[in-house]
Protein backbone atom coordinates (compact mmCIF):
# COMPACT_ATOMS: atom_id res chain seq x y z
CA UNK A 1 0.00 0.00 0.00
CA UNK A 2 0.97 3.66 -1.00
CA UNK A 3 2.45 5.61 1.95
CA UNK A 4 -0.06 8.74 2.14
CA UNK A 5 1.92 9.97 5.25
CA UNK A 6 3.14 8.46 8.42
CA UNK A 7 0.80 10.68 10.63
CA UNK A 8 -1.66 9.63 8.60
CA UNK A 9 -0.49 5.87 7.65
CA UNK A 10 -0.27 5.43 11.21
CA UNK A 11 -3.31 6.72 12.47
CA UNK A 12 -3.92 10.66 13.32
CA UNK A 13 -2.80 11.40 17.14
CA UNK A 14 -5.11 14.14 18.26
CA UNK A 15 -3.59 17.69 19.10
CA UNK A 16 -3.35 19.53 22.32
CA UNK A 17 -5.57 22.93 21.80
CA UNK A 18 -3.04 24.86 24.22
CA UNK A 19 0.25 23.19 23.26
CA UNK A 20 2.38 26.43 23.31
CA UNK A 21 4.78 25.57 20.27
CA UNK A 22 8.54 24.28 20.55
CA UNK A 23 11.39 23.62 18.30
CA UNK A 24 11.16 22.13 14.71
CA UNK A 25 14.72 20.22 13.47
CA UNK A 26 16.49 19.44 9.77
CA UNK A 27 17.07 16.17 8.94
CA UNK A 28 20.75 16.56 9.48
CA UNK A 29 22.56 14.05 12.16
CA UNK A 30 24.68 17.41 13.56
CA UNK A 31 24.33 20.75 13.29
CA UNK A 32 20.55 20.28 12.47
CA UNK A 33 18.99 23.86 12.10
CA UNK A 34 16.40 24.76 14.19
CA UNK A 35 13.28 26.71 13.96
CA UNK A 36 11.35 27.84 17.01
CA UNK A 37 7.88 28.18 16.86
CA UNK A 38 6.20 30.64 19.71
CA UNK A 39 2.42 29.11 19.52
CA UNK A 40 0.99 25.63 17.96
CA UNK A 41 0.28 25.86 14.44
CA UNK A 42 -3.04 26.19 12.60
CA UNK A 43 -5.23 25.22 9.22
CA UNK A 44 -2.68 22.06 9.47
CA UNK A 45 -3.42 19.87 6.34
CA UNK A 46 -2.30 17.16 4.12
CA UNK A 47 -1.32 18.41 0.99
CA UNK A 48 -0.62 17.00 -2.63
CA UNK A 49 1.05 19.74 -3.66
CA UNK A 50 4.21 19.43 -5.98
CA UNK A 51 6.46 22.25 -4.09
CA UNK A 52 5.84 20.88 -0.18
CA UNK A 53 8.60 18.73 1.63
CA UNK A 54 7.55 15.30 2.19
CA UNK A 55 8.87 12.00 3.75
CA UNK A 56 10.24 9.65 1.44
CA UNK A 57 7.73 7.76 0.06
CA UNK A 58 5.10 9.74 1.25
CA UNK A 59 2.19 11.53 -1.10
CA UNK A 60 1.03 14.23 1.08
CA UNK A 61 3.00 16.26 3.52
CA UNK A 62 1.75 17.72 6.67
CA UNK A 63 1.89 21.86 6.80
CA UNK A 64 0.59 23.64 9.18
CA UNK A 65 0.90 27.82 9.52
CA UNK A 66 2.09 30.06 12.45
CA UNK A 67 2.21 34.40 12.58
CA UNK A 68 5.91 35.61 11.15
CA UNK A 69 6.30 36.73 13.97
CA UNK A 70 6.10 33.61 16.21
CA UNK A 71 9.03 31.78 14.23
CA UNK A 72 13.05 32.35 14.51
CA UNK A 73 15.55 30.52 13.21
CA UNK A 74 17.73 29.68 16.57
CA UNK A 75 20.32 27.39 14.95
CA UNK A 76 22.80 26.45 12.06
CA UNK A 77 20.39 29.45 9.51
CA UNK A 78 23.62 29.96 7.44
CA UNK A 79 22.40 26.11 6.22
CA UNK A 80 19.05 27.80 4.50
CA UNK A 81 18.56 28.47 0.94
CA UNK A 82 15.64 29.59 -0.93
CA UNK A 83 14.39 26.36 -2.77
CA UNK A 84 12.15 28.11 -5.58
CA UNK A 85 12.53 31.95 -5.54
CA UNK A 86 10.19 32.98 -7.83
CA UNK A 87 7.58 30.82 -6.41
CA UNK A 88 4.89 32.94 -3.95
CA UNK A 89 5.80 31.00 -1.04
CA UNK A 90 9.52 31.17 -0.06
CA UNK A 91 10.40 27.46 0.94
CA UNK A 92 13.83 27.64 2.88
CA UNK A 93 15.61 24.26 3.43
CA UNK A 94 18.45 22.87 4.84
CA UNK A 95 21.37 22.86 2.02
CA UNK A 96 22.59 19.43 3.65
CA UNK A 97 19.38 17.01 4.36
CA UNK A 98 16.92 18.79 1.90
CA UNK A 99 14.50 19.42 4.58
CA UNK A 100 12.28 22.40 4.41
CA UNK A 101 11.91 24.15 7.79
CA UNK A 102 9.62 27.81 6.85
CA UNK A 103 7.98 28.67 4.04
CA UNK A 104 6.96 32.49 4.18
CA UNK A 105 5.21 34.80 1.70
CA UNK A 106 7.45 38.16 0.58
CA UNK A 107 4.62 39.33 -1.93
CA UNK A 108 1.38 40.48 -1.92
CA UNK A 109 -0.56 37.71 -1.10
CA UNK A 110 -3.97 36.75 1.62
CA UNK A 111 -1.35 34.31 3.76
CA UNK A 112 1.37 37.18 3.97
CA UNK A 113 2.15 37.37 7.46
CA UNK A 114 1.84 33.47 8.04
CA UNK A 115 4.91 30.86 7.55
CA UNK A 116 4.10 27.42 6.37
CA UNK A 117 5.79 24.70 8.31
CA UNK A 118 6.04 20.89 9.31
CA UNK A 119 5.46 20.57 12.81
CA UNK A 120 6.20 16.94 12.53
CA UNK A 121 9.61 17.96 12.39
CA UNK A 122 9.13 18.73 15.96
CA UNK A 123 10.03 15.59 18.49
CA UNK A 124 7.40 17.41 20.99
CA UNK A 125 3.74 15.62 21.34
CA UNK A 126 0.54 18.02 21.28
CA UNK A 127 1.05 19.87 17.75
CA UNK A 128 -2.26 20.48 16.04
CA UNK A 129 -3.31 17.44 13.87
CA UNK A 130 -4.05 17.88 10.86
CA UNK A 131 -7.67 19.35 9.55
CA UNK A 132 -8.30 18.72 5.89
CA UNK A 133 -6.27 17.09 2.80
CA UNK A 134 -5.96 19.81 0.25
CA UNK A 135 -4.58 19.66 -3.36
CA UNK A 136 -5.62 16.38 -3.72
CA UNK A 137 -5.40 15.48 -7.30
CA UNK A 138 -2.23 17.58 -7.36
CA UNK A 139 -0.25 13.98 -7.02
CA UNK A 140 -1.90 12.83 -10.04
CA UNK A 141 0.40 15.41 -11.99
CA UNK A 142 3.45 14.07 -9.77
CA UNK A 143 2.68 10.38 -11.60
CA UNK A 144 0.19 9.07 -9.30
CA UNK A 145 -2.20 6.50 -11.36
CA UNK A 146 -5.63 8.87 -11.99
CA UNK A 147 -7.82 5.29 -12.05
CA UNK A 148 -6.24 5.09 -7.80
CA UNK A 149 -7.30 8.63 -6.44
CA UNK A 150 -10.58 7.13 -5.19
CA UNK A 151 -8.89 4.86 -3.23
CA UNK A 152 -6.53 7.22 -2.07
CA UNK A 153 -9.36 10.24 -0.96
CA UNK A 154 -11.32 6.82 0.39
CA UNK A 155 -8.44 6.40 2.71
CA UNK A 156 -8.32 9.90 3.70
CA UNK A 157 -11.82 10.46 4.71
CA UNK A 158 -11.48 6.97 6.66
CA UNK A 159 -8.78 8.87 8.24
CA UNK A 160 -11.08 11.79 9.32
CA UNK A 161 -10.07 14.16 7.04
CA UNK A 162 -12.37 15.99 3.99
CA UNK A 163 -10.65 16.56 0.80
CA UNK A 164 -10.26 19.49 -1.85
CA UNK A 165 -8.91 20.07 -4.60
CA UNK A 166 -7.42 23.66 -3.91
CA UNK A 167 -8.00 24.78 0.04
CA UNK A 168 -10.39 24.39 2.70
CA UNK A 169 -13.97 26.22 2.20
CA UNK A 170 -12.34 28.69 5.20
CA UNK A 171 -9.53 29.49 4.03
CA UNK A 172 -10.96 30.12 0.27
CA UNK A 173 -13.07 32.36 2.08
CA UNK A 174 -10.32 34.35 3.50
CA UNK A 175 -8.46 34.71 -0.17
CA UNK A 176 -11.80 35.57 -1.42
CA UNK A 177 -12.17 38.28 1.43
CA UNK A 178 -9.13 39.66 0.80
CA UNK A 179 -9.24 39.92 -2.81
CA UNK A 180 -12.72 41.32 -2.82
CA UNK A 181 -11.52 44.00 -0.07
CA UNK A 182 -8.30 44.46 -2.49
CA UNK A 183 -10.07 45.40 -5.58
CA UNK A 184 -12.88 47.80 -3.09
CA UNK A 185 -15.68 45.47 -3.53
CA UNK A 186 -15.73 45.14 0.31
CA UNK A 187 -13.83 48.04 3.00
Amino acid sequence: MVSLHPLIDNGITKGSPDHAGGVLYCKCASNPVAVTLGTNVAHNHACGCSKCWKPAGALFSIVGVVPREQLSVTANESKLAVVDASAAIQRHACTECGTHMYGRIEVEHPFKGLDFVHAELSPEPGWQEPQFAAFVSSIIEQGFDPALIGGVRDRLHAAGLDTYDCLSPPLMDLIAAYTAKKTGVRK
